[in-house]
């Protein structure tokens, strides 16, 4: 009786471990975040630093979604997972899945595509409908009007939510070696985190970190 109490008592500690870590990770209002206008990024990666610029009137609800991931701090160590040459880099699964489930359980509406996937641009990746979450691509070559078109379950194009302005060459040399083998292992990084990624695929970049530089108006999260 006794054993099965101290079980008990364990259990429920480790749930609110769970659970106040991912509070400590995540703020329901980070979700809910209004973006000014225009405001640029720096995201320092394991290859060095690109910038972006991001302006509201490209992807309403999505640019508001970027910048409140990129206040939150949640593209701190992710890793950059698929990568496929003259195509497309994709980051932005969060090494905590409770975190991941936070966040992608708020719901971004569907936008038109109103700028092109040019070379250069980001956009949330996406299959159902609302299903904009965390996860980013970077377009590294003109992939219009492929990526702004292409239709899928009631949901056209991939709205872009960003630019980048300096260090293109960055996001062109991040290793590329698995293929799309990781766009099937999606499941497992979602559920183990860093640990598979690094014992897995030990040569995969990293985004080391992500913060606002510039915004306008200046605008905060509390």
């Amino acid at each position: 009786m006794k054993k099965s109490i101290v079980i008990k008592t364990l259990l429920f500690c480790y749930l609110l471990i769970l659970i106040t870590a991912c509070k400590s990770t995540f703020k329901q209002k980070w979700a809910k975040v209004e973006a000014p206008a225009y405001f640029t990024a720096k995201f320092e990666t394991s290859k060095g630093n690109f910038e972006i610029e991001s302006r509201k009137e490209w992807s309403p609800e999505a640019v508001n979604r970027l910048y409140g991931l990129i206040q939150s701090g949640f593209y701190t160590d992710i890793a950059i997972f698929r990568v496929l040459p003259n195509y497309i880099a994709q980051f932005g699964i969060h090494n905590d899945s409770l975190v991941n489930k936070a966040w992608n359980e708020i719901k971004v509406i569907d936008e038109l595509v109103l700028k092109k996937n040019t070379k250069g641009t980001l956009c949330f990746a996406r299959g159902e409908p609302e299903t904009r979450g965390t996860a980013l691509f970077i377009n590294l070559d003109d992939n219009t009007p492929f990526l702004d078109t292409i239709a899928f379950m009631d949901v056209t194009g991939f709205p872009v939510v960003a630019q980048i302005t300096s260090g293109l060459d960055v996001a062109n040399s991040f290793y590329n070696g698995y293929g799309a083998e990781l766009d099937e292992k999606q499941d497992s990084i979602y559920k183990f985190g860093n640990e598979y990624l690094k014992n897995q695929y030990p040569k995969l970049d990293y985004i080391k970190k992500a913060y606002i530089t510039e915004r306008s108006p200046k605008d905060e999260i509390k």
